[in-house]
């Protein structure tokens, strides 16, 4: 046998199996069932394959920073893939097996190789993986496990780490570490506040993991925020949902809440009054999020996995690595876009959707953009469609985000920093990714939906203007989400009222993506959204055909029940 250069174990295990493969990253949420383990990303390669018991080989992750909680609850399930194996450290699936090793007592081997030995093993057809090395084709790549003690801990880490705060802090202190030194990081910094994204239902073992946390004296120890929940939860036992499924979701959220976190229930923690401040260091999950608070707010977390959010929260304590330091913001690659004039606002999740995709795990500096003059609401579109497609935990728009004045700023050019590639977007890429996004072909639509991320007080306004005088058709529901501290700000505007009598409802607390097929059954037609990030997912999650569009185009298609898909002017012929 050939022995060659050592790689490196995430998370020991043993397995052994045949190989699936795939040069696309997947999200684990949203991207794969986890109670089946068939992909159903309907813009991924392996999309109706079943991955259970495979060994997977991928780039990495990218999207849902719920990947974590999709491999744990396909742990859980026994539906998992037998070992996963990445070309990068993918530091969100990681986790997910961290944490099913620590709930579960049991979990599955997670390695990276390097791109030169990714795609030879993504050649062979059977793989055997061991803890101390992945053997295949005749050769053996030995394993290069986890630096243990290597991290410099404070008085109070050693403390919690002893248990001298409580089995629950002790726990999330546990895997902190583990997840740091897994990581590289060789320091911990103190965080100024959370993020919990996983306060959802995933499954009975992201249930298990919340109320053993809270049943262990699990109590946040810096401000904490929740992340929407799985329904609405003062209207759900009205909207048609099953008792077991509300009622799980009623647990999850009260477990969070019950360990002091804030019960907002927004995936758009950014439009609350406890927002961060540029260089302020948070731990924050939820994948559009991290990205609007590294970019557009210039605040400092990695992209947590869902359950370390949460770890962080109970601790206050995160490993300084990624984009908590000045060298891991830099952009790497540079992106130009055409100056495309006359635009609406479907661009810019368009144009989110389209870096993301070509950005990978590069941070990107965009430039064409200086003249577009983009809204909070337009970075906030952008942010969600470039988490969807990238696993980048941040972008850059030179002459519009804090830290991209110029491109050798956002690059670093100055302090060593380094473009080390290039690429450029052209309308016709723009048309391909609206046709990407518009899978629906009959022109009739039975749901507008509003509000992924959740709607700002802002996009209200401009909604309620747009419907002024007009009435919703009786073939199309328009459905909006947005946190409860939005809707109540609205409602004392009058804008909630003016809404409804256009015809259109309002969910608080849930989001589009936590919706099943189970919810949206009832639902006639396709579905339209000016969402990126809901037309990627939601036909996976929903098995419905999907229409994207512009705010004004959806509304329109609220008053007439159809749309026609037609690419905006600004894309050209």
């Amino acid at each position: 046998m050939h022995i060659i250069d050592a790689a490196r174990s995430l998370v020991p295990g043993v397995a052994e199996g045949e190989v699936v493969h795939s040069d696309e990253a997947i999200s684990f949420w949203m991207g794969v069932d986890p109670a089946t383990g068939e992909v159903i990303d309907r813009h991924h390669p392996l999309c109706g394959r079943n991955i259970a018991g495979k060994i997977l080989l991928l780039p990495g992750g990218r999207g849902s920073c719920s990947g974590s909680c999709g491999l744990l609850e396909l742990i859980a399930s026994g539906h998992a893939p037998a070992a996963l194996i990445f070309a990068h450290d993918e530091p969100i699936l990681s986790l997910g097996a961290l944490v099913a090793r620590e709930i579960l007592g049991r979990t599955i081997p997670v390695a990276s190789v390097g791109a030169d030995w990714f795609d030879r093993l993504a050649a062979c057809g059977h793989i055997a993986v061991t803890e101390e090395a992945i053997v295949a084709g005749g050769a053996v790549l030995p394993l290069r496990p986890p630096s243990r003690g290597t991290l410099a801990l404070s008085d109070a880490d050693r403390a919690m780490l002893a248990g001298e705060e409580g089995e629950a802090r002790r726990t999330a202190m546990r895997l902190v570490l583990e997840f740091a030194e897994m990581t590289g990081a060789t320091e911990l910094i103190d965080v100024a506040q959370a993020h919990i994204d996983c306060c959802f239902y995933t499954g009975p073992a992201g249930l298990a993991f919340a109320e053993r946390m809270l049943a262990t004296g699990g109590r946040v120890k810096v401000p904490t925020t929740t992340n929407a929940a799985s329904v609405d939860r003062a209207r759900w036992r009205a909207g048609g949902i099953t008792p077991a499924f509300g009622e799980a979701s009623e647990r999850v959220a009260a477990a969070y809440v019950g360990m002091g976190a804030r019960g907002c229930f927004t995936c758009a923690p950014y439009l609350l009054d406890s927002a961060p401040s540029r260089g302020e260091q948070i731990a924050w999950g939820e994948s559009n999020a991290v990205a609007y608070a590294n970019s557009v707010l210039g605040a400092r977390t990695m992209k947590y996995p869902d359950l370390l959010d949460v770890c962080a929260a109970l601790t206050g304590r995160a490993p300084r690595i990624a984009t908590h330091t000045a060298d891991g913001r830099r952009a790497t690659l540079h992106v130009e876009v055409p100056v495309l004039d006359g635009h609406d606002d479907s661009l810019f999740p368009l144009l989110g959707y389209r870096v993301g995709l070509i950005a990978g795990y590069d941070i990107p500096a965009i430039t064409g953009l200086e003249r577009a003059r983009p809204t909070a609401d337009d970075l906030k579109a952008f942010s969600a469609a470039f988490a969807t497609t990238a696993g980048a935990p941040m972008f850059h728009i030179v002459g519009v985000t804090p830290e991209a004045a110029t491109l050798s700023e956002a690059a670093g050019l100055d302090a060593g920093g380094a473009i080390t590639r290039r690429a450029s977007v052209s309308r016709a890429d723009l048309r391909r990714s609206w046709g990407e996004l518009n899978s629906a072909e009959d022109p009739r639509v039975g749901l507008v939906s509003l509000g992924n991320p959740h709607f700002s007080l802002t996009e209200l306004e401009r909604t309620a203007a747009l419907c002024r005088g007009r009435r919703r058709s009786d073939e199309a529901r328009l459905v909006i989400t947005c946190g409860r501290d939005v809707f109540t700000e609205a409602r004392a505007r009058g804008l909630t009222g003016e809404l409804e009598a256009f015809g259109a409802e309002f969910l608080n607390d849930t989001c589009w993506c936590m919706v099943d097929r189970a919810q949206m059954a009832a639902t006639a037609g396709a579905v339209m959204t000016n969402s990126a990030k809901f037309a990627h997912y939601g036909p996976g999650i929903s098995d419905k055909p999907f229409h994207f569009g512009s705010l004004a185009a959806c509304v329109a298609a609220a008053c007439s029940g159809t749309n026609r898909d037609e690419p905006p002017i600004y894309l050209g012929e």
